[in-house]
């Protein structure tokens, strides 16, 4: 009798080779990657309006006073998304993170603000730009990371970005205080230069629901401190604009956490760029204020240093170890 020629069985699906298994993976991710970006996009635009929100009231009540009640505001926006999850409680090292970041934005925001009021929008934007070459420094410093050629060369094009903006300004001053202003813009980059980096890391512990409670609450508790001495009652007729801020803060934190917790950051740090748009118009806009060419001159060296020392797809301001 002929031996049978039935083919064998199979105990599961065929076996892929390694490299078309990679390619099906990496086809998944791509959907997912894409989407993030775009919610980080609309995340930035929205932040942008925000801060033009927030210049309209610190010109009218004062900066601390603006971002004391916006806080004050979005405590309920953020925390009623998180409690109707029904959240369990949060791990000791999110708390870590939450307070830490929370301290850091605190300080960030009110020096970004103060500054805000005494410079055009789009040249305190470009002055943000800073902030990722000045988290390369402070990986360094931290981490002890050895600075690549690239790495250097970003790092010089954003410095002379930086004193081509302010060359600018000091020709053309739109007010006595516009220097201490650029000023207090560069020290909340530094702020936000750590920040990014514990964006990361807390994306790595917290849904987004979470990350936006927690750091409003920390913020507006931070904020709070000085309220015995500095606080004042708005007027009525600046709560609907109060209240739109923290809407719009509300929501980009949200987004923005929604997309870092999805992609790389190396991936969607372009995205920060596209704030110098959204400044530029919303400026003109609310403000007359008008784009300069120190400005975009400056902003253009700084966004091509941070391209420069990011390539090979390794963002400086998020090793591989803050990522994992």
């Amino acid at each position: 009798m002929p031996p049978s020629r039935r083919k064998p069985r199979s105990d599961g699906p065929p076996r892929l080779s390694p490299r078309v298994a990679a390619n099906q993976k990496n086809a998944l991710k791509i959907p997912t990657t894409a989407l993030a970006f775009a919610v980080a996009c609309l995340g930035i635009a929205l932040f942008s309006t925000m801060d033009a929100v927030v210049k309209t009231l610190a010109l009218a009540i004062g900066t601390y006073n603006t971002l004391l009640w916006r806080g004050m505001a979005s405590v309920p926006l953020a925390g009623l998304p998180w409690l109707l999850r029904r959240p369990a409680r949060p791990s000791g090292r999110a708390m870590r993170l939450h307070v830490e970041r929370g301290a850091v934005t605190a300080v960030m925001a009110i020096l970004f603000f103060w500054g805000l009021v005494r410079v055009p929008m789009a040249q305190a934007v470009a002055l943000t730009f800073i902030a990722p070459l000045i988290a390369l420094l402070l990986a360094v410093l931290l981490l002890k990371e050895k600075i690549g050629r690239n790495a250097k060369i970003g790092s010089a094009c954003g410095l002379a970005g930086v004193v081509v903006i302010l060359s600018g300004q000091m020709q053309a001053p739109p007010g006595p205080e516009a220097g201490i202003g650029a000023v207090a813009i560069l020290l909340s980059a530094c702020c936000y230069a750590y920040n990014i980096i514990l964006m990361r890391r807390q994306a790595q512990v917290a849904d987004p629901f979470e990350v936006a409670f927690f750091q409003n609450v920390t913020v507006t508790l931070c904020l709070a401190l000085g309220a015995p001495w500095v606080a004042i009652l708005p007027d009525a007729r600046h709560a609907p604009l109060i209240l739109f801020g923290a809407a719009l803060a509300s929501l980009s934190l949200l987004l923005l956490s929604w997309a870092y917790a999805r992609a790389e950051a190396s991936y969607l740090a372009t995205v920060e760029y596209t704030a110098i748009l959204w400044a530029s118009l919303l400026g003109y806009w609310f403000f007359g204020e008008h784009l300069r060419w120190s400005t975009i001159v400056g902003a253009t060296l700084i966004i091509g240093g941070c391209l420069a020392a990011s390539r090979r797809g390794q963002l400086p301001v998020l090793p591989g170890e803050l990522q994992a």
